[in-house]
C-alpha cells in the first residue's frame, strides 16, 4: 500500500503549531532598529549591541488567526496568483500555448537530422537552454516571483516532451533560485548585503561569477540525468499519476486546431500598436544598471517596431500565432520593466492580465466568455492561495511571539572564539537556518549583516565572504522552505504536493549546502579580487 503524503495544508499547520509553542518555551526578546539608506533606498536595520528581554507574547488561540494575518501580509502574492490563474486561463481557451508547443517540437525534431545535435540530444540542449536563460534572470536581477507566471507557461513545454511536471519546475523556479543564490549582480540580495556591508557595490563579481559557473553546471547534471530518466521510463517520476490530468489535457489539444484569423484579432492588433506608440513617446528611455554604471536604449520604441512587425506576419498565419505573440511580448516588456523601470507584482499582474484581456477579445470570446474563464483560472488558484495566506502566517506567530529576534541573536551568538574557515562556516549554517523562517533576502540582509560584517572584522575574514556566505545561505533553502510564498506558489500552479517536492529535493539541496561550503574555502585560503 502506497504510503499517504500529507496535504500541504497538515504540513504548514503543524508548522504554525510548532511556532506556536516556540512562543511558550523561548524567552522573549527584540532588537531595537533604526532606518538607514542603503544604495539609495531606505531600509530598517538592527542597532548593532541592543538585543533585550521583552516580555512573553505567548501565542496559544492566536493559531487561529494567523490564517487572516498570513493572508493579510501576503496579499500581494495572493492577488498576483489569482490575477494570473485567470488571465491564463483565457490563454489556455486559445489554444495558443499548445500550437506554439507543437509547432516548436516539430521544428527542433527537425534539428535531430544534424549529427550534433543528434549526439547531444536536442531535447537535452532545449532544457539546458531554458534553465540557463532563468539561471542568468536570477543571477542579474533576482528573478523570483516571476517564475510562478514562466512555469504556467514552461510546465506544457515540459509534459510535451515526454518529461513530468517537475522537470518543469526544474526548469524556471530551480533555474532562477539557482543563478538567485550565485548571483554575480543581484540587486536585492548582493546589492543589499554589500550596502550594509560597506563595500563597492557588486565587488567580488569575479569570483561570485566563477560560483554562478559552477552552480549552474551542477544543477544542468542533475536535471539532465533526472530527466532521461523520466523520459526512458515515465512511471519512474513521482508525478506519474498526479500529471496524468495534464497530459490527458494536452492529448485532448492535439485535436485539429482550425487555423483563422478573424477581424477581432486585426482590431486588436491595431488597439495595441496604437497604445504602444504612445507609451513610446511617454517613456522612450529605458535605464539599464549593470554593476555601477548604466545605460539608456531607446527600447519601448525599438519594441514597439518589432511587435508591428512580427504582430501583423502571425496574423497572416492565424489568430493563435497572434496570441503567442502577444503572449512573447508581453515576457518581453516584464524583462524590461523589471530590470529598466523597478516593476513589481502590481505591475507584473496588471501586464499578465491585460495580455490575457487582448488573447481573449482577438480570438473572438465575447465579454461574458471571458469573465466567465478569469472565474474559472482565479478559482483554480485558489487553494493555492490559502497555502500561501497559511506560510504567512508562520511568520507572523514568529513575529508576535518576539521569537525571531531571540534565535537570531542565539544563533549569533555561536560565532564565539574559533578559527576563521570554521566561524565563516558557522555564519553559513545561521544564514542557512534563518532562511528556514525568514525566506525574504532583503529582510534577512536588514537582520543579519549589522550583525556579521562588523564581527567578520574581528576575527579577520573579508566583508565580502561574510557576503558570500549570507547569499549561499539566503538562497539554498529557499527551494525548500514551506514559508516561502513563491515556493508553494510554483508548486501549486504545478500541482506538486510539497511533501513529493520536499522528498525529490532533499538530496540536491544537500549537495548544493555542501559546494557551497567548498566555493566558501577559498574567500578564507586564497587572495582574491575583492575579497
Amino acid at each position: 500500500m502506497t504510503k499517504r503524503i500529507p496535504h500541504a495544508y497538515t504540513i504548514i499547520v503543524f508548522a504554525i503549531l510548532f511556532c506556536a509553542i516556540l512562543s511558550l518555551v523561548i524567552p522573549a526578546g527584540q532588537y531595537e532598529r533604526e532606518t538607514v539608506l542603503i544604495n539609495g533606498v531606505e531600509k530598517t536595520v538592527i542597532v548593532e549591541g541592543s538585543f533585550h528581554l521583552v516580555e512573553r507574547s505567548p501565542q496559544t488561540w492566536q493559531v487561529f488567526t494567523s490564517l487572516f494575518y498570513g493572508i493579510e501580509r501576503q496579499a500581494g502574492i495572493i492577488a498576483f496568483l489569482l490575477i494570473m490563474g485567470g488571465a491564463f486561463q483565457i490563454l489556455n481557451v486559445t489554444q495558443a500555448i499548445h500550437v506554439g508547443i507543437v509547432s516548436f517540437l516539430n521544428s527542433s525534431r527537425n534539428l535531430e537530422k544534424y549529427w550534433l545535435f543528434k549526439k547531444i540530444g536536442v531535447n537535452n540542449i532545449i532544457l539546458v537552454s531554458v534553465m540557463l536563460l532563468f539561471s542568468l534572470f536570477g543571477a542579474v536581477f533576482g528573478m523570483s516571483e516571476e517564475t510562478i507566471a514562466f512555469t504556467i507557461i514552461i510546465l506544457p513545454l515540459a509534459i510535451s516532451m515526454g518529461y513530468d511536471s517537475i522537470v518543469g519546475v526544474c526548469m524556471v523556479y530551480v533555474a532562477a533560485h539557482v543563478g538567485f543564490s550565485g548571483a554575480m549582480l543581484n540587486p536585492f540580495t548582493v546589492g543589499i548585503a554589500q550596502g550594509f556591508s560597506d563595500l563597492p557595490l557588486f565587488s567580488g563579481i569575479e569570483y561570485r561569477s566563477l560560483c554562478w559557473v559552477v552552480l549552474t553546471f551542477v544543477m544542468f547534471v542533475f536535471v539532465l540525468r533526472y530527466a532521461a530518466k523520466v523520459k526512458k521510463n515515465p512511471k519512474a517520476s513521482p508525478m506519474y499519476e498526479l500529471d496524468a490530468v495534464l497530459r490527458e489535457q494536452i492529448q485532448r489539444n492535439d485535436i485539429e486546431v482550425a487555423y483563422k484569423t478573424t477581424k477581432s484579432a486585426w482590431l486588436v492588433y491595431g488597439l495595441i500598436l496604437v497604445a504602444l506608440v504612445l507609451f513610446s513617446f511617454y517613456y522612450p528611455y529605458s535605464t539599464f544598471s549593470l554593476g555601477q554604471s548604466t545605460n539608456t536604449v531607446y527600447l519601448l520604441p525599438i519594441l514597439t517596431v518589432l511587435f508591428s512587425v512580427t504582430g501583423f506576419l502571425s496574423l497572416k498565419k492565424s489568430n493563435h500565432f497572434f496570441v503567442l505573440v502577444i503572449l512573447a511580448f508581453t515576457i518581453l516588456f516584464l524583462v524590461v520593466g523589471v530590470i529598466a523601470h523597478d516593476w513589481y507584482l502590481p505591475e507584473i499582474s496588471g501586464i499578465f492580465l491585460a495580455m490575457g484581456v487582448a488573447a481573449g477579445f482577438a480570438f473572438g470570446l465575447k465579454t461574458n466568455e471571458l469573465i466567465k474563464q478569469f472565474q474559472e483560472g482565479a478559482k483554480d488558484m485558489l487553494s493555492v492561495a490559502i497555502v500561501v495566506g497559511l506560510a504567512g502566517g508562520i511568520i507572523q506567530i514568529l513575529e508576535d511571539g518576539s521569537v525571531i529576534d531571540p534565535i537570531l541573536h542565539g544563533l549569533a551568538s555561536l560565532l564565539g572564539e574559533t578559527g576563521k574557515l570554521f566561524s565563516l562556516t558557522i555564519m553559513y549554517i545561521i544564514q542557512t537556518l534563518i532562511n528556514l523562517i525568514i525566506p525574504s533576502g532583503t529582510a534577512k540582509a536588514a537582520l543579519t549583516m549589522p550583525i556579521m560584517a562588523p564581527f567578520s572584522d574581528v576575527i579577520g575574514i573579508s566583508r565580502q565572504a561574510t557576503v558570500l556566505a549570507f547569499q549561499f545561505g539566503d538562497g539554498f533553502t529557499n527551494m525548500v522552505t514551506p514559508t516561502s510564498a513563491v515556493l508553494l506558489g510554483v508548486l501549486g500552479v504545478a500541482k506538486i504536493p510539497y511533501g513529493v517536492w520536499l522528498k525529490w529535493f532533499f538530496k540536491y539541496l544537500i549537495i548544493f549546502v555542501i559546494l557551497g561550503f567548498l566555493l566558501l574555502i577559498p574567500t578564507v585560503t586564497l587572495t582574491l579580487n575583492g575579497f
